[in-house]
C-alpha cells in the first residue's frame, strides 16, 4: 500500500504483509459506547499475545490502535512541523507539555482559543503531563546530573563522571512545588489542584495526575517519602477532577502515574495504591533504575500489578529495544522527546545499517563524511515523504549547510520510522509472530 498523501489525516497502514484491520479497523470491535465525563475514554483489547496486547483507545479526537508511540509536541507542536504533516507521518497521537504551556503562551490564553486542539490546530487526540516532571528536570536532574533523554540510565552512561549543574530550581513540600520559571527566573507554585486546573484549561483528551518523579541517584528513604507524597497528591489530582469539569465540550480522562524507582516493594505498592484509584488509566514513571535491565525489571513488577480493563502508559521511553520489551510485557503506549530531538542534531533512525545487521543503537548520523556522495535514501524500504524524495547525501548537505529543510526532513523520517515499527509490531501481534520479529530486528544489535 503506498504512504498517504499529506493530506490525508487516517492512521498508517502496516509495512508487513497483516491482516489490514491489524492499524486500521481492528477485529470482533464491539459497538462504540458513547463518551461522558464519567466515563471519557473506551478501552479494549482486541488481542494478546502473552502479556502483550493489541487494543483500541477511543477518545473524543479518535480511535488509537494500540501499542502506539506518542509524538512529543512539548510547546504544542511538533518541531520543524506543521499538524498534517505530523499526521501524514502515522502519529496517532501528541504529548504536550504543561510546564511550558503555563509558563509560555499561559493555559488561560490557551483556553481562550477552545483548547490546544484549535490552538495548534491537529485534531487528534492529546496527552499533557502533570508538570510533576518538571520537578525532576528543574531539581533532582540538576542535582544528580541525570535526566529522562540524557544519562536516563546512569549504568550505561560512560564513564566519565557526571556533572552535577549545581542547586536546582525546585522547592518540594507537601503541599506542592515551588519553582523558578526557566525563561525569566520569576517564581510559581504547583499543587495537585493547580496542575488540574491548567490541565483542564488545555483541553488534552488524557491528562495526567501530579506526581514526584524521583532521580536514579536518589536513595531509598527519599524515594519513600516521595511515593508517599505522590500517593497524596494523587488523590488530591482525583478530588480536584472530579469537582472541576471540562472547559471545551467533551469529556477528559484522568491517569494516575506509578512511582517506587527501582526498589521492587515501592513500585508493588504503588501499583496496588494508583491501580486501585478510580483513575481511567495508568502510567509507569519516574526513576526507572539505572539500566534497561532494571527498567525490565520494574515494569515485571509492576504491569501485573495494574488493572488490565484499563490503558497503560510508559512515560518517557521511546528506543527500539525498550519499547519491543514494554510491548512484551503489557504497555499499551510510549512517548520520548528522542526520536524528534535527535533528528534535529542529523541522527537518523534506522533499522539495518549498511552490512545488512542490526544499525548500532538503531541509528546514523547523516552529518557523516561517508554520506557525501551517498544517493540511496535514509532508510532502504521506506516509504516516508523524505527517503521517497531525497538522499542521504542531500540531508547531509542540509546539516553542513545549517538549513532549516534538514531537521524537517529528518523529523519526518524518525517520526515515520516509529509508526511504522508500531505498525510492524501490531501486525506481529495479530498474526502470533511478536517473538520472532522481535528477535528478528534486535538480534546482534549494539545497543550502548
Amino acid at each position: 500500500m503506498k504512504f498517504r498523501k499529506d493530506t490525508d489525516l487516517n492512521p498508517a497502514s502496516s509495512t508487513r504483509a497483516a491482516p489490514a484491520d491489524a492499524c486500521g479497523t481492528a477485529p470482533h470491535r464491539a459497538a462504540e459506547p458513547e463518551l461522558t465525563p464519567e466515563r471519557p475514554l473506551a478501552f479494549e483489547v482486541l488481542a494478546t499475545h502473552g502479556a502483550a496486547r493489541v487494543g483500541a483507545l477511543r477518545t473524543p479526537h479518535g480511535t488509537v490502535t494500540t501499542p502506539a508511540f506518542v509524538g512529543v509536541g512539548t510547546q504544542a507542536t511538533v518541531k520543524t512541523l506543521t499538524p498534517d504533516v505530523v499526521a501524514a507521518t502515522g502519529t496517532q497521537l501528541l504529548f504536550a507539555n504543561t510546564y511550558h504551556l503555563y509558563l509560555r503562551p499561559g493555559a488561560e490564553l490557551v483556553a481562550r482559543h477552545g483548547g490546544l486542539h484549535r490552538f495548534m490546530r491537529w485534531d487528534r487526540p492529546i496527552l499533557t503531563d502533570s508538570g510533576g516532571f518538571q520537578v525532576f528536570s528543574l531539581g533532582a536532574s540538576i542535582e544528580h546530573g541525570v535526566g529522562k533523554v540524557a544519562s536516563i540510565f546512569p549504568g550505561e552512561a560512560p564513564a566519565a563522571p557526571r556533572r552535577p549543574g549545581g542547586s536546582g530550581m525546585v522547592r518540594v513540600r507537601e503541599e506542592g512545588v515551588e519553582f523558578r520559571s526557566h525563561i525569566d527566573g520569576s517564581r510559581h507554585f504547583f499543587t495537585p489542584e493547580r496542575s488540574i486546573e491548567v490541565q483542564r484549561q488545555l483541553g488534552a483528551d488524557i491528562v495526567l495526575a501530579f506526581d514526584e518523579c524521583t532521580s536514579p541517584l536518589h536513595d531509598e528513604a527519599y524515594t519513600r517519602a516521595s511515593l508517599e507524597r505522590t500517593h497524596r497528591w494523587a488523590q488530591r489530582s482525583l478530588d480536584a477532577f472530579l469537582a472541576g469539569r471540562a472547559l471545551h465540550g467533551y469529556p477528559q480522562a484522568l491517569y494516575g502515574i506509578v512511582q517506587g524507582g527501582a526498589y521492587r516493594d515501592q513500585r508493588e505498592e504503588s501499583a496496588r495504591v494508583i491501580g486501585g484509584m478510580p483513575f481511567h488509566g495508568l502510567a509507569v514513571g519516574g526513576n526507572l533504575g539505572s539500566t534497561h535491565q532494571e527498567m525490565y525489571d520494574i515494569l515485571d513488577w509492576t504491569v501485573p500489578l495494574l488493572p488490565p480493563e484499563k490503558p497503560r502508559h510508559l512515560l518517557g521511553i521511546g528506543d527500539v529495544p525498550g519499547v519491543f520489551e514494554a510491548v512484551a510485557r503489557g504497555i499499551d503506549t510510549f512517548d520520548c522527546v528522542a526520536p524528534t530531538r535527535n533528528a534535529r542534531t542529523a541522527t537518523i533512525m534506522v533499522r539495518r545499517g549498511d552490512d545488512g545487521r542490526p544499525a548500532r543503537r538503531f541509528r546514523l548520523n547523516v552529518r557523516g563524511a561517508a554520506y557525501a556522495d551517498d544517493l540511496r535514501p535514509l532508510e532502504e524500504g521506506c516509504d516516508c515523504y523524505t527517503c521517497r524524495n531525497f538522499t542521504r547525501a542531500y540531508l547531509r548537505h542540509l546539516f553542513k549547510a545549517g538549513e532549516q529543510l534538514g531537521p524537517q526532513l529528518a523529523t519526518i523520517h524518525n517520526l515515520r520510522f516509529m509508526a511504522r515499527l508500531m505498525d510492524d509490531i501490531r501486525a506481529a501481534l495479530l498474526d502470533g509472530t511478536f517473538e520472532e520479529f522481535k528477535a528478528a530486528t534486535l538480534a546482534g544489535a549494539e545497543l550502548g
